[in-house]
């Protein structure tokens, strides 16, 4: 079975396309590729983590590297880990898929994700250990546990707000049943927030993101409104993105958050180069509230490695998805939602105002639409098709300035994603579905 990185790490079915045989192979491939004599490693909560991550730690410790065991934790946690000691790691979760999805992603030593040409020799080591595993070695790693490190990085969370408390705010947190299920409470009340209702925080290996969390926050809307709490935060299954939801129960969504983030960083003079880095799926409106406020917007492709490459290489501070991954490169080195959702509160804390006026002062959202479109696998009809690149030619000449067009394949998925955003909701839907259409052409027998 082939090996293939998507945009965030390989994600397969569990135990099929992502079985226990290949992790293995991964295990040594990163060990041989990473270097090291120790990887962290840790996991979110589907049923099938605790057998991946023991594929993928005996892969490890079959080349001769140590791996510490930190259990269910956040991906940033794990990140977080990883930069403080310097070491190789790897979370075991497909993020916001559901339950019978698993996934591996690998961070380089010092928690940072790998690059193209990493993954390239991964990808070829997993290759060649499938045909023949090379030599045996005598001495193997050894495996340990380590049952510190998530006390050690839900403190770390809270210093992010500098000792200011977050006393008289009523929050709601929704854990999707993921990673921060045991961390996100702990964080928010170490940080003076009245944590009024957790929910979705009873993971059984099977109920991860189903009808909850960052992709599904109708839970947390009801809850909010129904306590009458300042605000609510919905995270994904390892709790690297957050959606906000504001005292009247409407969903807040990343590019809000990070309209709202950016203004208060350069009032402060903490916006690097006053340039904030989104990627291609951000709203245009997005653009013009940036562009009101003097403040410089930088475009990547899809995907949160993309957006913290471009900080690192520009030296700036801020960026992240409309989908809720937000780095703070000054305090991580991935999307953390618990932090995102910490940093969220103590701007409003300090602001005096409700997180709906912030919301709604931050920027006008275009309607925008989006549609996924199944395609067989192997096919590349957004590149390959003359037909599909002809309808999105014409779409783009009748928009114009006014609107914008993304249509590109998932990097996780067997799928072409195609994004609209026009003046009307009506000018975005026929757009859209003129271009279902042709992709759908393109991939027909």
């Amino acid at each position: 079975m082939s090996l293939r990185f998507g945009t965030d790490g390989v994600r397969g079915v569990a135990g099929l396309e992502l079985s226990p045989e290949l992790v293995l192979a991964l295990g040594r491939a990163a060990a041989r590729v990473l270097g090291g004599d120790e990887f962290v490693v840790g996991r979110d909560t589907r049923v099938s983590g605790p057998m991946l991550q023991a594929a993928l730690s005996a892969g490890i410790a079959a080349e001769g590297a140590g791996v510490v065991d930190i259990g269910v934790i956040p991906t940033p946690g794990v990140a977080a880990v990883a930069a403080a000691r310097g070491l190789p790691a790897a979370v075991i979760s497909a993020s916001h898929n559901p339950y019978r999805d698993n996934g591996v992603k690998l961070l380089g030593p010092g928690g940072l994700k790998l690059d193209d040409a990493q993954e390239e020799l991964i990808e070829r080591a997993v290759a060649e250990i499938q045909v023949s595993p090379g030599d045996k070695r005598e001495a193997v790693g050894l495996l340990r546990s380590d049952t510190t490190a998530v006390g050690w990085y839900c403190d770390r969370v809270v210093e992010a707000i500098e000792g200011r408390k977050l006393d008289g705010l009523r929050i709601v947190v929704d854990c999707a049943n993921g990673a921060a299920s045991h961390t996100a409470e702990r964080v928010l009340a170490a940080a003076g927030a009245d944590v009024v209702e957790v929910v979705a925080a009873r993971p059984d290996g099977f109920n991860i993101n189903e009808g909850c969390g960052s992709t599904d926050p109708s839970l947390l809307s009801r809850s909010v409104t129904a306590h009458g709490a300042d605000a609510g935060l919905a995270l994904d299954g390892d709790a690297d993105r957050v959606i906000a939801v504001d005292e009247r129960g409407r969903v807040v969504d990343g590019d809000r958050l990070l309209a709202m983030f950016a203004v208060d960083l350069k009032e402060r003079g903490r916006l690097a180069g006053d340039t904030l880095a989104v990627t291609v799926m951000s709203n245009l409106g997005l653009q013009n509230a940036m562009d009101a406020a003097g403040i410089r917007v930088h475009r990547t492709p899809v995907g949160d490695r993309n957006v913290l490459e471009a900080l690192d290489a520009n030296g700036w501070s801020l960026g992240g998805e409309q989908s809720g991954h937000i780095i703070f490169r000054e305090l991580a080195t991935t999307g953390d939602g618990v932090l995102s959702g910490l940093m969220l509160l103590d701007l409003v804390r300090r602001s005096g105002r409700r997180l709906s006026e912030l919301a709604e002062a931050a920027m006008v959202s275009l309607p925008q639409v989006l549609r996924n479109v199944e395609i067989p696998p192997g096919y590349a009809p957004v590149s390959e098709s003359e037909r599909v690149q002809s309808e999105l030619r014409a779409v783009e000449g009748e928009l114009g300035a006014s609107g914008r067009v993304v249509l590109r394949a998932s990097g996780t998925e067997p799928l072409v994603r195609v994004m609209v955003e026009a003046e009307s909701t009506e000018a975005a839907e026929s757009a859209a579905q003129r271009l279902v259409d042709a992709v759908r052409q393109a991939t027909s027998p």
